[in-house]
């Protein structure tokens, strides 16, 4: 591991120097159709907010150098910007019309300056509702998806108590994102707003098994599911069973959790030993997925001073430019380093990714420890029959990466059993929550369900928009129509 620069668990976002967006917004006053705030499924990929953003409004405010509007304007449509200004992909400036033939406009830029400002001359505030309906809702799970329900239909008048089973509200934004992405004292900030407004969070209860789905219709009028898709995909190889291997939510978890505890003490965190993986300190890490939370781990693993980080995606590696195939506003399929591979390519010399590669046994020792991991090449093989592709393995491709810890990042297959069976809702194929399209109530009388419970694992932005809605079809219900 070579001498690098010094990386903690503090957040690495720079802060927009606010001319500088003034003048970048003013780029966007240009536009003619503006499919940066659409929010449609393209090729089957979302081009555009999903939360429909009022995007050139927005920037011209900033482009005029007005954030106090300009934060009016844009939550008007979002609740969290200061969260989705840290974490997302950005579909609007992927589907930015001046992104056709130079660099697009940076709205997620501008959306973090506009809350930034917003928070730091006293806007943000949760309104408290005049009077209250008398209605009673109840929201499983403080993800984006829960807190963006419980937050409008608090504002509506209706008693909001939000169930969370770890010992901390935010749920995903809280323990699946690292804190150096997401500082966990700018979720705190938001949170502690909505229990002054009147929202009530009850922690470290689990509503499935340290209460019943039964007691819960007991004591309110509706339920809202936003339990995320927490039932992680596992990787099923000989060896599984070697000491050493962890899936990666729990590995992101514990970390956070510790740091924390710390009082957010980034040295103390990287120097301690006292995590159930181990001390990482001269291990090699292999990490299993290539998405979002394969990241997350690399990026966590080089900041734990781990010898050696490889990361294994099986999928081909993707090109650095589009493709004739891949026009905009489609979403870009185009290679992306993000922040864990830069930080591993500096900490290591090289990009940590192996593309187009698997699993094919866990090598342990006899003790039953984890040594390393068998790979094999795999390359997409079409089936003459139904034209379909398919990942096959190359013959005589395999090699062994030594390891000492593996984390596994492979995705996540939809809702856990025991929540769906506790209320009684029907599922689908893919294990996530069935509702009508474009609906949010469920098979079960005043039962509704919102976030990647509902749609699958996705993007935190995707999770505000369907807590949104979903407040909507509950405010609608209760009272027989919606101003939300």
């Amino acid at each position: 591991m070579k001498e690098m620069t010094k990386l903690d668990f503090n957040e690495f976002h720079a802060h927009p120097d606010l001319k500088v967006q003034c003048d970048e917004a003013k780029r966007c006053n240009n536009c003619g159709v503006p499919f940066c705030q659409a929010g449609t499924m393209i090729a089957g990929m979302a081009s555009g907010c999903p939360l429909n953003n009022l995007v050139p409004e927005t920037n011209s405010l900033v482009a005029m150098g007005n954030y106090e509007e300009a934060y009016k304007r844009l939550t008007k449509t979002h609740s969290f910007p200061e969260f989705t200004s840290r974490v997302c992909p950005a579909l609007c400036e992927h589907a930015c019309t001046c992104g056709l033939h130079t660099s697009p406009v940076p709205t997620k830029e501008n959306e973090r300056a506009i809350i930034d400002y917003a928070f730091s001359h006293d806007l943000v505030k949760e309104p408290v509702p005049p009077t209250r309906t008398g209605k009673t809702v109840a929201v499983i799970g403080s993800g984006p998806a829960g807190l963006a329900a419980a937050q409008l239909l608090n504002m509506r008048g209706h008693s909001v108590t939000v169930y969370e089973r770890s010992d901390r509200p935010g749920g995903l934004l809280r323990y699946g994102i690292p804190n150096m992405k997401l500082d966990k004292r700018v979720l705190d900030r938001r949170i502690d707003l909505m229990k002054k407004a009147g929202i009530e969070f009850k922690c470290s209860v689990n509503v499935g098994k340290d209460i019943k789905g039964k007691e819960i219709l007991e004591k309110f009028d509706r339920v809202i599911l936003c339990c995320g898709a927490s039932n992680p995909r596992d990787i099923k190889a000989p060896g599984r069973e070697a000491k050493g291997i962890y899936f990666a939510v729990d590995f992101l978890k514990e970390v956070s959790k510790k740091l924390m505890d710390l009082e957010y003490d980034s040295d103390a965190l990287i120097d301690s030993k006292d995590f159930s993986f181990g001390d990482l300190t001269g291990k090699s890490v292999v990490v299993i997925g290539g998405g979002d939370t394969g990241n997350d781990c690399v990026g966590t693993s080089v900041r734990l001073k781990a010898a050696n980080v490889t990361q294994l995606e099986m999928m081909p590696k993707p090109p650095v430019e589009r493709l004739e195939s891949n026009p905009w506003p489609e979403w870009p399929k185009v290679l992306k380093t993000d922040y864990g591979q830069l930080n591993a390519i500096e900490a290591y010399g090289q990009d940590p990714r192996i593309f187009e590669t698997t699993v094919k046994e866990f090598e342990k020792d006899k003790a039953g420890k984890l040594t390393g991991v068998k790979t094999v090449k795999v390359k997409s093989v079409k089936d003459p029959a139904t034209g379909r592709f398919t990942m096959q393995e190359v013959p005589g491709s395999e090699s062994v990466i030594k390891a000492d810890l593996v984390l596994i990042a492979a995705g996540f297959l939809g809702a856990e059993s025991y929540i769906t069976e506790a209320f009684g809702v029907e599922c689908n194929e893919r294990t996530c929550v069935s509702t009508k399209v474009n609906e949010y109530k469920t098979s079960a009388d005043r039962i509704f369900t919102a976030g990647d419970m509902h749609r699958g694992q996705s993007l935190v932005v995707w999770a505000i928009s369907e807590g949104r809605r979903a407040a909507a079809a509950v405010d609608e219900s209760l009272m027989g129509y919606t101003n939300l």
